[in-house]
């Protein structure tokens, strides 16, 4: 027996045996197979499964029924005592994802392997590029957002001197990554205000730094400190039309709203399973457009990221996919939990999660206008709006008020990058609109 064929075998009961007996939930979707063995394989007539798209044990999926996404909301463990407006920092998985991570685990255990095969490989990523937009063949897995942009950012070829244009509110990930880079290879830093009123002003701010120098156009797909969703359609397609290479931050955006990376046009895109994805923590997915893979050099390299090599001849081929960017031993049960992510999130539908996300977030902007002193950072336009909504209080200061909201039993998310001093509310899937009356009471409650 082929060792692939051998693994796939053991596997085929790894999405969620061995679990203790307090993980069987009462609802019929907490335990999902692994991708790629079309079975839980799980023992006994009682252990629930996720269903499949044509099972009955879902209730149909219509996005306006509020009874629909109260029994998506009991397919996490997350506390229901503690209202969670977080996901913008981190999501929360649900069963189907944790089940099959521990289940996969305990399984590969047992027979102490790996658990990686090509088939595995592909599955994952053929799910993730439907979602995504994109050829799974384009796709690498990494930890995070910040690895993806690390992988970009010191793969490809600088010269001294050359330019790199990023918004001011960048998360830490897309700042360090460029002024380490800065220090090591005399790239320059140039940055722009992202407007919150205008798509358009955006894009000719962009066009206003761009010189002879400029090589990267690095901004996020939606900005981390005010939810703001940057045209990147448009500026993909003005980088092209200057030869000057685009990378998208997606940390705020895989999971949360529908697009095609194809679509947007730019030449890589790399973002996190932990957010909005509801994935493992520790999973990420990198995007590479096929004809940037052989100007984005890996730098980090090792078993799997070879299509060929020779040492006595000093030979060497990179993968012929984004899979030239992975390297060594990895964690099967935390990719194979992402895997279980894209699922979830596929049987919900991704457009059905944008209504919902906004829903709810239209539902905190009206409430936040009618409360004196307070004032929204985030767009007034829905067009340029994400689900996270950023505001602060004129008379109370931001941490002042977050230590109130925590009293309410509500987790919400201090914003200070770009200079801010607000806190951000991100609403998924898994919140509701009493949580947000909450959230709205706990507001108007905070005195100065």
């Amino acid at each position: 027996m082929k060792r692939s064929t051998f693994l796939r075998t053991c596997l085929a009961g790894a999405a969620g045996s061995a679990l203790l007996p307090g993980l069987v939930h009462t609802t019929p979707a907490n335990a999902a197979p692994l991708p790629g063995t079309g079975s839980t394989g799980l023992p006994g007539p009682n252990r629930p499964t996720l269903p499949g798209p044509g099972s009955a044990a879902w209730p149909p999926v219509d996005p306006h029924d509020e009874r629909f996404w109260a029994f998506v909301r009991d397919q996490f463990p997350l506390s229901k005592e503690r209202a969670y407006f977080n996901t913008g920092g981190l999501g929360a998985s649900p069963y189907a994802v944790l089940d099959t991570v521990k289940g996969t685990m305990d399984q590969l255990e047992l027979i102490c392997e790996t658990g990686r095969t090509d088939e595995l490989w592909a599955e994952i990523k053929t799910d993730a590029g439907r979602l995504l937009g994109c050829s799974a063949k384009e796709l690498a897995f990494v930890r995070n957002t910040t690895e993806g942009i690390n992988i970009v950012a010191c793969g490809l070829p600088w010269k001294d001197g050359d330019e790199v244009i990023l918004t001011t509110h960048e998360h830490v990930g897309n700042t360090l990554t460029w002024l380490a880079l800065a220090k090591s290879h005399g790239i320059v830093v140039r940055l722009f205000e992202p407007s919150t009123t205008s798509a358009g002003e955006n894009l000719d701010r962009i066009k206003k730094l761009t010189g002879r120098r400029t090589r990267l156009i690095s901004i996020p797909h939606a900005v981390t400190t005010t939810g703001l969703v940057l045209p990147v359609q448009e500026i993909s397609a003005f980088a092209k039309s200057r030869g000057i290479w685009c990378f998208l931050d997606g940390a705020q955006t895989a999971g949360m709203f529908p697009f095609s990376l194809h679509d947007i046009g730019c030449d890589a895109y790399a973002t996190s399973g932990h957010k909005w994805l509801l994935g493992p923590k520790e999973t990420g997915l990198l995007y590479v457009r096929e004809g940037m893979l052989q100007t984005i050099t890996p730098r980090f390299v090792g078993a799997y990221s070879e299509g060929g090599f020779d040492l006595a001849k000093g030979t060497l081929a990179f993968h012929p996919t984004a899979q030239r960017y992975e390297y060594g031993t990895v964690s099967t049960p935390l990719r194979a939990g992402l895997g279980a992510a894209v699922k979830f999130i596929e049987r919900i539908g991704i457009e059905n999660v944008w209504k919902r996300d906004t829903e709810l977030a239209d539902h905190l902007v009206a409430g936040l206008r009618e409360i004196p002193d307070i004032r929204l950072l985030s767009p007034e336009s829905p067009s340029l709006r994400s689900a996270m909504t950023t505001f602060t209080h004129n008379r109370i200061p931001h941490l002042a008020l977050q230590e109130h909201l925590t009293g309410y039993n509500l987790r919400t998310r201090s914003v200070t990058e770009g200079g801010l001093a607000a806190l951000r509310i991100s609403t998924h899937i898994y919140n509701s609109h009493d949580e947000v009356d909450r959230l709205l009471e706990g507001v108007r409650s905070a005195k100065p």
